[in-house]
């Protein structure tokens, strides 16, 4: 039975990095027989200039029924004065709602031979493996009410509420718990309980959930969010899995993606829960953003777009080995030193974005 997988390759350098892994794609379908059937759709400013939304009911239907959806990146100066509801990264907030993708997984992992390329020191970076898990369709991004407000004297106030149900946070806590039985049996748990309400909610529900004996074996750790911040910096191996709310994991996954060097380099994933037929709907991003001020030049990297097809191959169509595959040829292409600008270094040879990946699909074979 195929798999069918949505591309939306977006903006800036998006069209770029999706055609290193749709590369990837022809050579598995052709040699692996993994019968993966993809279809291609606008998303974001590409969208919005040929239909004048950033993302379409049709898009979106097609991306809610298919076995994942890899997207490269939206978004780009030229859409910045549009309105707030036209805007590129709303057609990622509203994919995110509609298919329920309320856990997103974003690793922050410094590759051995990438170590030089962080500001951290190399004793402090070396080997980090870390997994963060954001909750991703509550919080301050989507609490009501919202919006801008007139007052008198022509002042003007801008209202966002950051708010939790036991549910929600129940929920993207199972995850962190059951990914950190398969690696090191540790999850820290950060939020503001100091200052908020809905951080106080969010410790107290994480902790009655730990209680349950299916999670005997994991240690649990609660951390402040500002004091996570630093310690990420400070001292970023203490950590394994970070269980994080939507605010702070926006911020705290850009910050753990820099200690590695790049954020050419890491992929993320987003799931929802199982639907009444047992499927997981899940979509597939780099961390980068669109980097309209290389779009179009080949350099971009495309490691972080490809990792996250590994992805798909691990969490949504049950590939494991094919994905292992994927991430050692990465590794194996990195070994022999090639870096694209972002991660480039003395004595290595910079190639373009389609030399990159044409490099880890020779790996692959």
């Amino acid at each position: 039975m195929a798999n069918n997988i949505l591309l939306l390759a977006g903006d800036g350098v998006g069209p770029e990095v999706m055609a290193e892994v749709k590369k990837i794609i022809d050579y598995l379908n052709k040699n692996k027989k993994t019968d993966i059937e993809i279809s291609e759709e606008l998303v974001g400013g590409a969208s919005y200039d040929e239909n004048k939304t950033p993302l379409t009911d049709e898009v979106l239907y097609k991306a809610m029924d298919s076995d994942a959806v890899l997207l490269g990146a939206v978004g780009g100066p030229k859409y910045d004065k549009l309105d707030f509801a036209k805007r590129p990264e709303r057609a990622l907030l509203r994919l995110r709602k509609e298919m329920r993708l309320f856990a997103n997984l974003r690793p922050a992992i410094c590759f051995s031979e990438l170590v030089s390329t962080s500001t951290l020191k190399p004793e402090v970076i070396s080997d980090l493996d870390i997994m963060i898990v954001r909750e991703l369709t509550g919080g301050v991004y989507f609490g009501e009410p919202r919006g801008i407000k007139p007052l008198e004297n022509d002042e003007r106030e801008g209202v966002n509420t950051h708010r939790y149900t036991s549910k929600e946070i129940i929920r993207v806590a199972k995850v962190a718990f059951d990914l950190a039985k398969k690696r090191k049996k540790l999850v820290t748990s950060v939020e503001k309980s100091n200052v908020m309400e809905a951080g106080l909610l969010w410790r107290e529900e994480v902790e009655k959930l730990h209680l349950d004996k299916t999670y005997k074996d994991i240690k649990l750790n609660h951390m402040l969010a500002d004091n996570c911040a630093m310690q990420l910096v400070r001292n970023p191996k203490q950590f394994d899995v970070i269980l994080t709310d939507n605010l702070f994991g926006d911020m705290l996954s850009d910050e753990a993606a820099m200690t590695t060097g790049s954020l050419g380099m890491l992929p993320s994933a987003s799931l929802s829960e199982k639907d009444k037929k047992k499927r997981i709907r899940s979509m597939y991003e780099p961390c980068h953003g669109s980097a309209p001020d290389i779009a179009g030049k080949g350099t971009a990297n495309p490691i972080a777009m490809i990792l996250s097809f590994s992805m798909a191959l691990k969490y949504s169509l049950n590939q494991d080995d094919l994905s292992l595959d994927v991430d050692n040829a990465i590794k194996k292409v990195l070994s022999d030193g090639l870096r694209t600008p972002d991660i480039m270094e003395e004595g290595k040879r910079k190639v373009s974005t389609a030399e990159m990946g044409s490099a880890i699909l020779e790996k692959l074979k």
